[in-house]
């Protein structure tokens, strides 16, 4: 090889997009490639950008947020979008903002972009238009990956590289891949007769297409919901079938279960106005097309015996036998409306990515950390990766997997580039102030409940605490390997819960006396609410393997549940404050209360161990300094004695600022 094409490979490697030449094919290089330009796959963009990594998103059409363009197909999120909540804090806002990405830029809150409460999906796309170009993230559009797989190498970050390719043959490689390509598959279930569905994804949109027709719809999530309100108002009536029952979000407060501003046909179905729901398992139906054109509905077994391609005269249906069966009267049109499910076909054998079980097969499996359970380095993001929490939090929408994806860049920062996750040291007196100032602001915390945790870590002798947020609560026993910090001397795990049994399909939340109002009685609260646990040491994970069904984390040393609050303020000096502050001190054997300039001089010459306030506080000439104002309302409070006049002359101490009290401690 020539000097000159020795020295430009040379430099070519020293850069962003380093070319490798395997088995004589070339390799763009990068150390983390991203598939997909939607919500996930910039927010993990926008933190490697921030960190300066070397990153490329691959989108296969020509612009972000592609999924968007296309759904939902009646244009209108159910992610709300709330212009006002009386506080000026963008972190507590972020709460009753489900649209927006985490970044520095004020520009990009969606609240600039739409002031609908449900905005538009089209808005949806301008927004990560904006995001992307704004941001300069480096996105390579017009790039479909359709191959995956690993080549060995023991000098690779994780022993292996990722192998990908485009559908111009054109080669990728890079050390860590991270799948942010969503769910777009669409569900099919395939029956007798199923060529004569149409699916939600093609599907006419237009109301006027349906007039005065009779629509079978099969499936009962939102999409299926949302097709029904489009033509509600033109069909005969609108018959709705699926294995499981409803679901109604505000019951299982699981914000993927049918949403309010899509049921207006249970207000038909139950108010008696033809329209109804029916519940089936969808692979025992067949549908039968007679010569009108019309479709009946009849059960696979009885198409056992009977030639379908002979005509529905042959075939025996229900209403034969049972002549009130409910869907005897033809239907003109059956929708498939059955979600998504993940794309498993590019992916090679080697990387290990399989389905999920049971109710999470649509989705690939993964640890609670969002890493492929079968590859090392390959990292599943956005909705993709709603396995964790299906069902239980916020993990398959924007809301939620803003502040994932935020934590699995975390972890990767640690685990490649040797940064600790962030964290701060404060002394042990800030520590009930710390947990409140979270709990009541947080924006992750709350989305996340009950899968992402704070995580105080304490020093030794319990002096200082070192404060870790949103940090995924199902890896809590791998904390030390996974964070770079240590555990050595306890730690509270702080949460935000719902209530045992207080979510579910079958539940009334409406019921009397479902509010608990009184901080003894806090554990039984309902509504979400902080919980805060106490570990002496750091759980293991067998531990976490054994711990209780439907908890989020083993049984701890100590448990202490914030008293749930209406407003989902906990700033309650009586109801929220002042349990929690003796709750900590039991838990650590330490007095955590704030104390006037007097009473620590007191404590000085009248107990053999001062509280923390006074150690980090008043003998560092810092706290509060006397005046008569202070007086006045510590001696009302009950926190100083009143002294009369003749009394203070003849027996106290005078009154003096800080740095005259701590002299006077020195000359006695």
């Amino acid at each position: 090889m020539a000097p000159a094409v020795c020295r430009t490979l040379l430099g070519l490697a020293l850069y962003t997009g380093s070319l490798f030449a395997v088995s004589g094919a070339t390799f763009l290089y990068h150390d983390y490639c991203i598939i997909g330009a939607g919500p996930a796959g910039l927010q993990a963009a926008y933190f490697f950008q921030q960190a300066g990594r070397d990153y490329i998103v691959f989108e296969r059409s020509h612009a972000p947020g592609s999924f968007f363009a296309l759904y939902p197909r009646h244009r209108k999120l159910i992610s709300i979008n709330k212009q006002y909540t009386g506080k000026s804090n963008s972190e507590f806002n972020l709460r009753h903002d489900w649209n927006s990405l985490l970044s520095h830029d004020r520009r990009l809150l969606f609240r600039h972009y739409s002031r609908d409460f449900f905005p538009s999906a089209d808005t949806m796309v301008r927004y990560l238009e904006d995001f992307a170009s704004l941001l300069k993230l480096q996105v390579q559009y017009n790039t479909a990956i359709i191959h995956v797989t690993l080549e060995k190498n023991e000098q690779a970050w994780n022993g292996h590289y990722f192998l990908l390719t485009d559908q111009d043959r054109k080669n990728y490689k890079c050390s860590s891949l991270l799948v942010a390509a969503g769910m777009w598959v669409p569900n099919v279930v395939n029956f007798p007769g199923s060529e004569y569905v149409e699916g939600y994804e093609t599907v006419s949109i237009n109301p006027e297409d349906f007039a005065g027709q009779t629509v079978l719809i099969l499936g009962r999530g939102n999409s299926a919901f949302e097709t029904a309100e489009n033509i509600l108002g033109v069909t005969n009536f609108i018959h709705m079938v699926s294995r499981s029952r409803v679901r109604l979000s505000w019951a299982t407060h699981y914000v993927g279960d049918l949403r309010a501003i899509n049921n207006g046909l249970l207000d038909t179905y139950q108010l008696k106005s033809l329209d109804g729901l029916l519940e089936g398992d969808l692979e025992d139906l067949a549908i039968v097309k007679d010569k009108k054109g019309k479709l009946h509905i009849t059960l696979r077994f009885y198409l056992e015996n009977g030639n379908i391609s002979a005509g529905i005269d042959s075939i025996t249906l229900p209403q034969d036998e049972l002549d009130n069966f409910a869907t005897r009267a033809p239907y003109d049109r059956v929708i498939r409306c059955l979600g998504w499910k993940f794309d498993f076909s590019i992916y090679n054998r080697s990387l290990g990515l399989m389905p999920g079980k049971g109710n999470i097969k649509k989705y690939p499996q993964i640890k609670p950390s969002y890493e492929s359970r079968g590859t090392q380095g390959l990292f599943i993001l956005g909705t993709a990766s709603h396995s964790v929490d299906f069902r239980k939090s916020a993990g398959g929408f924007i809301h939620g997997f803003r502040y994932t994806t935020r934590a699995v860049h975390r972890l990767l920062e640690n685990r490649h580039h040797g940064v600790p996750w962030p964290s701060t040291v404060y002394p042990i007196t800030q520590l009930t102030n710390s947990i409140i100032k979270r709990v009541n602001e947080a924006s992750g915390l709350y989305q996340m409940f009950s899968v992402l945790a704070d995580i105080i870590l304490l020093r030794e002798n319990a002096t200082a605490f070192e404060y870790l947020e949103e940090y995924p609560v199902g890896v809590l026993a791998e904390l030390e390997m996974q964070t770079g910090r240590k555990a050595r001397n306890g730690l509270f795990v702080i949460i935000m819960e719902y209530g045992r049994n207080f979510s579910g399909a079958d539940k009334d939340v409406f019921y009397y006396n479902r509010a608990v109002g009184e901080a003894q009685h806090a554990w039984q609260s309902n509504f979400l609410h902080p919980v805060i646990y106490y570990y002496k040491h750091l759980p293991t994970e067998r531990g976490m393997k054994l711990r209780p069904p439907d908890w989020p984390l083993p049984r701890p040393d100590a448990i202490h549940h914030i008293v749930e609050d209406f407003l989902t303020d906990w700033t309650a000096p009586n109801a929220h404050i002042l349990p929690l502050r003796r709750f900590l001190e039991n838990c650590l054997s330490t007095d955590l209360r704030n104390f006037f300039a007097e009473s620590c001089f007191l404590f000085a010459f009248t107990r053999q161990k001062l509280p923390p306030f006074c150690q980090q506080g008043y003998l560092r000439m810092q706290g509060l300094v006397g005046s008569q104002e202070l007086r006045h309302h510590a001696v009302q409070a009950g926190l100083l004695q009143d002294y009369t006049h003749k009394d203070f002359l003849d027996h106290a101490i005078p009154v003096r600022p800080l740095q005259h009290l701590v002299n006077a401690k020195d000359e006695l």
